[in-house]
C-alpha cells in the first residue's frame, strides 16, 4: 500500500469513544492520531496505548492544526451533501476527521475540509465504529486483496509480489 493516513477527532467527550478509536487507528495501520479541540488520556479501550506505538498530536483548535504537506484532510459527517463512502476513492495522504459524538464537526472546520463523507446508515453511528468503518473502507479500496468470489465463500490470499534480480548497468557497455 502507498501513502499514509491519520485519524483524529474534533472536541470528543467520551475517553472511552477516544480510546477505541486510537486501539483500531493502530490496527489499522494508521501513521498518526490527533485531536482537534480535546483531551486524551489513556483508558482501558485503548489497549494497545496507541498514543504511545504512533505518533499523537494534540492541537488546541483548528488554528493549530497542521498537517503534512499535500495531506488531504477528509471529514467524516452524517451530512445530505456528503459523498457517500462505498462510492468514495481515499486519497493516497489523507487526515481523517471526526465531528463530537453529540454533534457535528464545526462548520470551520468543514469549510477546510478537501472531501467530506458520509457512512451510508439510516442515523449516526458510535464514533469509534464510525472511525472504523472508514479505515476498513480504506484498507478494502487501497489494499492489495484478490477479488470477491461471485459465489459465497472466500478467495485464497494474493501471493506476495515476485521480484527479479537487480539489474546491474555498467557505463560504456
Amino acid at each position: 500500500m502507498r501513502g499514509y493516513f491519520g485519524i483524529g477527532v474534533e472536541g470528543i467527550s467520551k475517553p472511552m469513544n477516544l480510546g477505541a478509536l486510537f486501539r483500531s487507528a493502530h490496527a489499522f495501520g494508521a501513521s498518526f492520531v490527533f485531536t482537534v479541540g480535546a483531551a486524551y488520556s489513556r483508558n482501558a479501550a485503548d489497549t494497545t496505548d496507541a498514543a504511545a506505538n504512533i505518533p499523537y498530536y494534540d492541537f488546541a483548535d483548528l488554528d493549530a492544526l497542521r498537517l503534512p504537506k499535500d495531506c488531504a484532510l477528509v471529514g467524516i459527517e452524517f451530512r445530505e451533501d456528503a459523498a457517500v463512502l462505498p462510492s468514495f476513492r481515499h486519497p493516497r495522504t489523507a487526515a481523517y476527521l471526526l465531528g463530537p459524538e453529540r454533534g457535528s464537526l464545526s462548520p470551520r472546520l468543514v469549510a477546510c475540509c478537501d472531501h467530506v463523507v458520509k457512512i451510508p446508515t439510516r442515523f449516526c453511528v458510535n464514533l469509534s465504529v464510525a472511525g472504523a468503518i472508514v479505515m476498513y473502507d480504506r484498507l478494502l479500496s487501497t489494499g492489495r486483496f484478490a477479488e470477491r468470489p461471485a459465489a459465497p465463500g472466500g478467495a485464497a490470499p494474493l501471493p506476495p509480489p515476485v521480484f527479479g534480480d537487480a539489474v546491474v548497468r555498467r557505463a560504456g557497455r
